[in-house]
């Protein structure tokens, strides 16, 4: 990364600031007039022009003023931002409106408050995906017979997670049988991943038909239940990113508008975002960086929220590449924490429920 001298710096910081307020291209009389600097405005076209041919700034019309480039945003926010906490006045609001429905209210209208409060409060469009299990575990299995050769196998798991299958079996079984095999899987395997129950399933002594039949199906759906590693995805706000002059009547727009409602691919793309990030880490996407190349004047401040080694989602903002950074990021931060208190009350009360 280049180093910058320090008027080069606040030039760089000031454009910054500008542009993010105005979405104007902003000149040098600009930032000697507004922000009072000690400089003429010839010493500050020359730094303006140093930092276009470095490419932190760039120049769309020859006798126009300068916008940021994805460069000098990533600069902004790596090097030049100052980390700030979430006005009093803003966290009181936002508890309040948080935890007005906290004994009543399931994970689904949880995560729609949540996508509806961080979407007022950045002025953007908000992304929570549901909490899932990091290891998907078995809590409890029930296996209910339902006609002929049908079975309904229910498997619960750990953080509230469930999944109901119909399997159809040639044994000739009935429900006394069947409570008897979910029994002994609930018994022996509790608690356990699905590669620990393959694990232990091996070491032991051959199993009846019916468990065997059965306990491959559980680690069936468990494994499947490991590669989704983002829940349900839940937004609010798109009109706010439509209202910004870059996603108005723009390409821009419809391609971003078709990852928010395209539910399967979002939740592909905020797995593999987040997927290294500690509980409570913040990733912060610019531009055409990593996964966003076909989003061009995009930006996303996501965050993981949950228990650690248990229970995590994902929450975060999507809007354009001109985004106050230095409010998103702290509002971001402070709601997955709230989620954070939410998922440990939840599961520690036993009310955490779909």
């Amino acid at each position: 990364m280049e180093i910058l001298s320090d008027r080069q710096k606040l030039i760089l910081n000031l454009v910054i600031h500008e542009f993010t307020r105005t979405a104007q291209p902003v000149g040098s009389k600009t930032l000697v007039e507004k922000f009072h600097l000690d400089v003429s405005s010839a010493t500050v076209r020359n730094e303006l022009a140093t930092l276009t041919e470095m490419g932190f700034l760039e120049q769309r019309h020859t006798s126009g003023g300068r916008v940021p480039t994805e460069k000098g945003f990533r600069y902004f926010v790596r090097v030049l931002m100052q980390t700030q906490e979430l006005p009093e006045s803003s966290r009181r609001m936002i508890e309040h409106q948080f935890y007005q429905m906290q004994q009543d209210q399931g994970v689904d209208d949880w995560m729609k408050l949540a996508a509806s409060i961080l979407a007022t409060q950045s002025g953007a469009a908000s992304l929570v995906s549901a909490p899932l299990p990091i290891r998907t575990e078995l809590r409890h299995l029930a296996l209910i017979k339902v006609s002929g050769k049908q079975v309904l196998i229910i498997l619960v798991m750990a953080g509230g997670q469930f999944q109901q299958r119909f399997v159809t079996t040639e044994m000739r079984i009935d429900q006394n049988e069947l409570t008897m095999l979910s029994n002994e899987i609930n018994t022996r395997f509790a608690n356990k991943t699905a590669q620990q129950i393959r694990q232990e399933a091996l070491i032991t002594s051959p199993a009846s038909e019916g468990l065997e039949f059965f306990l491959n199906h559980v680690m069936n759906i468990m494994y499947e239940s490991d590669n989704m590693k983002t829940g349900e995805v839940y937004t609010d706000g798109i009109s706010n990113v439509l209202a910004e002059p870059e996603f108005a009547e723009s390409e821009d727009a419809r391609r971003a508008l078709k990852i928010l409602e395209e539910k399967p691919t979002l939740q592909s793309f905020l797995s593999r975002a987040i997927m290294d990030q500690k509980i409570g880490g913040i990733q912060i996407l610019i531009g055409g960086e990593g996964m966003l190349t076909n989003l061009y004047n995009c930006s996303l401040v996501l965050a993981r929220y949950g228990i650690p080694e248990s229970v995590s989602g994902t929450i975060g903002v999507f809007g354009p590449m001109r985004m106050p950074y230095s409010r998103t990021i702290p509002t971001v931060r402070f709601m997955a924490g709230l989620l954070s208190d939410m998922v440990s009350d939840s599961i520690g009360n036993t009310t955490f429920r779909n």
